[in-house]
Order: C-alpha cells, then sequence, then structure tokens
C-alpha cells in the first residue's frame, strides 16, 4: 500500500515534500549532540555542580523522568494523531515549548538552581521526542516500502551531519579552556563568551533552538500532511478508543508484538549510552568541553559514514540484518568502555602507561577509550534508522500514527530502567563504571528476543513466551 501511495503522489527518494521530511532530522539532531550528549550534558557534571558523581546521578534522574512522561504520553498522542489526520501542528506546538526551554539553558551558570535546568531539561526532551513521533508517523505516506530504509538511514545521517555541523562549530570558536580562556585555535571565543562561568557551554541551549527553528521550516511548506480528520475533542477520544483497541489487537499480531518488547529493551541501552557516555568519559580523564565536543565531533564523523553504509545494507539485507549488526558492535564497545581506566583497557589485562603526551587525548587510556568510542558511532545510527524502517516495514499508513506512537512508549516505556540502573548502582558501589555495565544487560537482552523475531514484524510468529 506505501509504495502504491508513494506512486500516486509522485514522491521520489529526492522529491521537495521527502527532502524537507528528511530535514526535520538535521533540524532536531543538534539538540541531541550537543546538549544532551557532549556539551550541555557532561558541563551540567563537571562544571555547574561541584560533585562530579551526584551531578551524573542527577543527570540520570533527568533522563528517567522524561523517559516516563514520553512513555505514558506517546502512544496516546499517536493514536490522536491518527484520528486528527494532521501531523504539523502538533509538531509546531511542541517545537515552541522545545525552543523556550532552549533558549532559557542561557541561565545555567554554575551555582543557579539544579532543579529549574532539570525541568527545562524535561520540557526539551519531552517535547523532541513527540516531534520525532509525528514526525516519523508521517514516514509511510510519504515513501514506499523498498526505499524507507534507505531513506530512514539517510535522514539519520543528514542529522548526524547537522549535528556535527553545530558541534565543530562551538568546538573551534567558543569551547574554551576554563584556565586559559582560549579556545582550541588559541582565540578568545565568540561573542567574548567567559569559559569560567560556563558561557561556551551554556550558549549552546540558545544556538540549538535556532537551528531547529530554522530548519524544520522546509517540513512544513514542502512536505504533504495528512488530511485534516475529527475535530481535536473528538480525535481525542476516539484515539483513546483506539489506542485500546490496537493494545488488544497486538495480542494478534506476535511478530510485532516481540519487535516492540526487543526494541523496548535494547533501545534501554542505546538510550543509556547516548545520555551516559559523554558524562562518564568527562569525569573518568577530567575532560572539558573542549576533549568532549572533539570526541562528539569523531562520532559524528563515523555516525554519518555508518549512516550511509546501512542505507544500501537495509535496502540489500533487510533492517533486521542491519539493527543485529549494530547492537553487536555495541555491545563490543560497552564492554570495552567500562574495561578501561586511567592506566588500563580490557580490565588489566592490558596495562597503559599513565604519563601524557603533548595535545589532547594525551594517554593511552583515552585513546583506547575513543577507539571503542568509534564502535558506537558506527552503529548507534543505523541501529535507529533501521529500527524505524523495521516498523514502517510492518504496518499501514493509516495505523502508522498509534504504533509509532507505541514504537516511541517501545524506546521510553522502560528506557528509565538503564539510566535508574546507573543511579542506583553509582550511588551503591561509588562507582560510575559499575554503572554504565548495567547497559551490558539492556543491549544482549533486545537483541537475544530480536533474533526470534520476523522480519517484516507483520508476518507470523511464535508467542514472545515461546
Amino acid at each position: 500500500m506505501a509504495d502504491a501511495m508513494g506512486r500516486r503522489r509522485g514522491e521520489g527518494i529526492y522529491s521537495r515534500g521527502v527532502v524537507g521530511w528528511m530535514l526535520f532530522d538535521w533540524a532536531a539532531q543538534p539538540f541531541f549532540t550537543v546538549i544532551t550528549t557532549f556539551i550541555f550534558g557532561p558541563y551540567f557534571v563537571s562544571r555547574m555542580t561541584s560533585d562530579p558523581i551526584a551531578a551524573q546521578a542527577t543527570w540520570s534522574n533527568m533522563a528517567t523522568i522524561s523517559s516516563i512522561i514520553i512513555a505514558v504520553l506517546s502512544p496516546i498522542l499517536g493514536s490522536i494523531a491518527d484520528e486528527s489526520g494532521s501531523r504539523k501542528p502538533w509538531i509546531a506546538f511542541f517545537a515552541m515549548i522545545k525552543i523556550a526551554a532552549l533558549c532559557l539553558l542561557w541561565t545555567a551558570a554554575p551555582g543557579s538552581s539544579v532543579a529549574f535546568v532539570v525541568l527545562l531539561m524535561v520540557l526539551a526532551t519531552t517535547s523532541a521526542e513527540f516531534s520525532i513521533v509525528f514526525n516519523d508517523s508521517m514516514m509511510t505516506r510519504l515513501i514506499g516500502q523498498k526505499d524507507v530504509g534507505r531513506v530512514s538511514n539517510i535522514a539519520w545521517g543528514m542529522g548526524y551531519l547537522g549535528g556535527m555541523i553545530v558541534l565543530i562549530s562551538v568546538v573551534l570558536f567558543i569551547a574554551a579552556n576554563p584556565d586559559t580562556g582560549r579556545t582550541i585555535l588559541g582565540a578568545i571565543p565568540l561573542f567574548g563568551l567567559d569559559p569560567a562561568t560556563g558561557e561556551d557551554a551554556r550558549i549552546t541551549g540558545p544556538i540549538s533552538a535556532l537551528w531547529y527553528l530554522v530548519f524544520i521550516l522546509p517540513m512544513f511548506f514542502f512536505t504533504p500532511d495528512a488530511n485534516r480528520g475529527k475535530p481535536l475533542a473528538k480525535a481525542v477520544r476516539s484515539g483513546l478508543a483506539e489506542l485500546g483497541s490496537t493494545l488488544k489487537e497486538m495480542k494478534g499480531r506476535a511478530g510485532i508484538f516481540r519487535f516492540l518488547i526487543a526494541r523496548m529493551i535494547y533501545q534501554d541501552g542505546v538510550n543509556g549510552l547516548l545520555i551516559l557516555g559523554g558524562i562518564f568519559a568527562a569525569a573518568m580523564f577530567g575532560w572539558h568541553t573542549m576533549e568532549i565536543g572533539i570526541y562528539g565531533i569523531i562520532l559524528n564523523v563515523i555516525a554519518i559514514f555508518g549512516c550511509v553504509a546501512a542505507s544500501s545494507l537495509d535496502r540489500w539485507l533487510g533492517s533486521k540484518f542491519v539493527v543485529v549488526l549494530a547492537l553487536l558492535l555495541l555491545l563490543t564497545a560497552t564492554f570495552g568502555m567500562i574495561s578501561t581506566g586511567p592506566d588500563f583497557t580490557l580490565f588489566g589485562l592490558i596495562g597503559l602507561p599513565i604519563e601524557t603526551t603533548d595535545g589532547l587525548f594525551s594517554t593511552p587510556a583515552e585513546k583506547a577509550y575513543i577507539l571503542y568510542g568509534l564502535l558506537i558511532g558506527i552503529s548507534f545510527g543505523p541501529v535507529q534508522a533501521s529500527s524505524r524502517s523495521y516498523l514502517a516495514r510492518s504496518v499501514s499508513p493509516a495505523e502508522a500514527g498509534r504504533y509509532f506512537g507505541i514504537y516511541a512508549l517501545s524506546g521510553r516505556a522502560t528506557s528509565f530502567m538503564a539510566t535508574l540502573s546507573f543511579s542506583l548502582l553509582t550511588y551503591w558501589t561509588g562507582s560510575a563504571r559499575i554503572g554504565m555495565a548495567s547497559l551490558i544487560v539492556f543491549l544482549l537482552g533486545g537483541l537475544l528476543i530480536l533474533l526470534k523475531t520476523p522480519y517484516p514484524a507483520a508476518h507470523p510468529a511464535k508467542p514472545l513466551e515461546a
């Protein structure tokens, strides 16, 4: 059906409508790259507060709260979207909340209210994820099933490119060493920003907001939306009823149910790596904005190549092959990262000299950590993009909103378990390394369930307990 609809609409994969849809990922990614993972998050842990261990747990708790809200509301909103028809008004509503919250991150100076910053991050994170639900559900109406994996991976790669451009700009021209006040180019940061008060990290909030505002406009201007359906009040009532019917219906769609359970578990591990990987490195090696930013650039460059390669693999070998391969690489990377300390890797089987050399990432342990990070870079784009196309090949356009809402739930319903596991283990043991080790359980558990899941997931499957 999706192929036929794509042909009737005349939508090739590089039409204005499809390119506008792909630019949503380009617009949205800098929030996840520079705010959540590589710049603002590590700043919150290492410079905004005085206790890095407690700050890591607080950041993890913020992600837990956001995940619970997303898990509860995403399937409801997706079902309402199916009944109301158009997606763009919802995206615009949540864009306003996200942009306002990001701009207010400028106020997150050292010693300022941690609770207020956590509130802003919860608002920005939930709004970003709700917008993704509506954007993803547009995919089945725009793109034929033959090309959906290719377009999904290309869009994800465009997102990483956009995030990398913002990250490179911050690292080269804004991020500075708090001791010298100079950027990596040896210059004073743009706009006279003071790294001693965290301005070089805090400015990433308004920058990400402006980027998002500018680059979601092509989607609004050029991407066709579904026809307007029921009025909001009726859409809410019927959407909730449809959600209940869909949840009951899934008992007879064992393949989709199994896929969503697998994705729920392994995405917990992926989210944990994205949220905690940067702050884990910042705390272990004492990296500042400059170092963590360059680390992020390296990962994003590799991620772009990973998505490009996966766009072809997805078309030739299928979404399931790409997701399984990516999960194996993520497991290897996570094991390597938690096995590395200031003077060793592989839990001490390989000792590393503690002496430093000139320049960034000056110890052998830091270089080893970056090598493991490359495996994450090449994998975390494809595992998410091909998961998205896995579901798109398994549902019809008419039910895409509610299933992508449940898909968002499956990515968030228990994601608080990964960050909560990190927080609890870190509190109890005083070791962030032990906390990070819990991510292996989620990645491996999801992989084992996925191996027994049909592809596409709409095909018959044995019950999950079989």
